[in-house]
C-alpha cells in the first residue's frame, strides 16, 4: 500500500493558540512529529529540532518564550493600500509582536543555514557570472508533491514516491521555526503558502534590484507575504512601464519596513509593479536584516527555480557569534 503524502501544512503539527489567563502567557511546547524529521538535539540545548536528509545540521524548534507571544500575531490590523492602479497591498506595522521581534531575528540568524549563491546568466551572446548580493536559503515543495513520513518526496495525486530525477534539486521541508510563522500567516490572511524564502542582508551593501515575482509557476495573481526582522530598510515600488495613455498617473512608493513589519502583496501587484531593497550606506542598515517571504509554487518548475537561485551549489554559511558575521560552516 503506497504512503499517503504529507503536505507542508501537516509536516509539523502545531498547537492552537491559547489566550492568556490573568495577564500571563500560557506556556506551550511545540509538538513535533515522531519521525526522523524531529530529533532531540542536545548540542543546541533544544528539546526538539527539525532535521531532514537535505539539512546540513538540525534546526532547533522555536523556544516557548517566542512561540507563546508569536501565537498572538498579527500584532496590529493590516492597512489596505489600493490607492494606485493595479496595486493591492496589506501593510502590517507590525505583524510580529514587539516583545519577540529581536529574539526571533537573532534566533533565525543564529540557527538557520545560508548560502551566497553564484550563477551564470546569458546576456546576449555573453555568459555573465552573478554573485547574489545577500545570503539566501529556501525550504518547500510545490503543490504537485508532499513529504512522506520518512522525508522523501511523494506524489500528491498517486501517493507514490516521486520518480528519481523528477527534481534536479533536493527539496526540503520547512522547519518548525518557519512553519509556525507560515501557518499563522495563512490563518490571518486566508492565503496558502508552500515555500519559505529567507534573505539575510548583512549590511547596507546587500540589496535586491527592482524585480517582480510574476513567474508563471506562481499561478495567476499570486499572494506573497514578506516579513522584515532586524534593521529597518526601505522597500521601493514602481509601476512597470506601460504604453502612453494606458495607465493614469502612478507614483513610486516607499515603505520604511521596520522590524516585525509584513507586507502582503496580492492581486495584480506582481504582474504590474516592481519592488526592490536598495543599497543604503551606514546607519541602521549595517545592523543586518532578515527577510522571510512565503509564497505558493504550483508546478515542479517553481521548486527547481527556487533551489537553483537560493541554494545553488556553493558552501553552507552559518552565523558565527564570536566574529559577528556569516562564516563558512564546517562539519565537525
Amino acid at each position: 500500500m503506497s504512503k499517503r503524502p504529507r503536505t507542508l501544512d501537516s509536516f509539523f503539527s502545531l498547537p492552537p493558540a491559547k489566550r492568556p489567563r490573568d495577564g500571563a502567557i500560557q506556556n506551550q511546547q511545540t509538538q513535533g512529529n515522531s519521525s526522523e524529521n524531529d530529533v532531540n538535539d542536545h548540542e543546541t540545548g533544544s528539546a526538539q529540532a527539525s532535521m531532514h536528509a537535505t539539512y546540513p545540521f538540525a534546526i532547533p524548534h522555536l523556544p516557548p518564550g517566542i512561540t507563546d507571544i508569536l501565537n498572538f500575531a498579527p500584532a496590529t490590523e493590516g492597512r489596505i493600500i489600493r490607492d494606485q492602479p493595479d496595486l493591492d497591498l496589506v501593510y502590517y506595522q507590525p505583524y510580529v509582536p514587539k516583545e519577540v521581534q529581536r529574539d526571533l531575528y537573532e534566533y533565525l540568524r543564529r540557527e538557520l543555514f545560508f548560502y551566497r549563491v553564484k550563477y551564470m546568466i546569458k546576456r546576449g551572446p555573453t555568459d555573465t557570472l552573478i554573485n547574489t548580493p545577500r545570503f539566501t536559503t529556501v525550504f518547500g515543495l510545490d503543490v504537485t508533491s508532499g513529504f512522506g513520513s520518512d522525508g522523501q518526496c511523494i506524489d500528491a495525486t498517486s501517493g507514490k514516491p516521486v520518480a528519481k530525477g523528477a527534481y534536479k534539486c533536493q527539496p526540503r521541508p520547512i522547519p518548525e521555526c518557519l512553519d509556525r510563522l507560515r501557518t499563522l500567516t495563512e490563518n490571518a490572511t486566508g492565503c496558502k503558502f508552500n515555500f519559505a524564502l529567507v534573505n539575510y542582508y548583512a549590511s547596507g551593501d546587500d540589496s535586491i534590484s527592482y524585480h517582480s515575482d510574476d513567474e508563471k509557476f506562481l499561478g495567476v495573481e499570486p499572494a506573497i507575504a514578506s516579513f522584515t526582522l532586524g534593521a529597518k530598510r526601505d522597500f521601493l515600488m514602481r509601476h512597470k512601464p506601460t504604453p502612453a495613455g494606458h495607465i493614469s498617473e502612478t507614483k513610486p512608493l516607499k515603505l520604511p519596513l521596520a522590524s516585525g513589519d509584513m507586507v502582503l502583496m496580492k492581486g495584480l501587484t506582481q504582474s504590474k509593479w516592481l519592488h526592490s531593497i536598495p543599497k543604503r550606506k551606514g546607519g541602521e542598515a549595517d545592523k543586518g536584516r532578515i527577510n522571510i517571504t512565503f509564497r505558493q509554487a504550483m508546478v515542479k518548475g517553481g521548486t527547481e527555480n527556487y533551489y537553483r537561485y537560493n541554494v545553488g551549489e556553493g558552501e553552507v554559511y552559518k552565523w558565527d557569534g564570536s566574529r559577528r558575521e556569516m562564516a563558512p560552516w564546517r562539519k565537525d
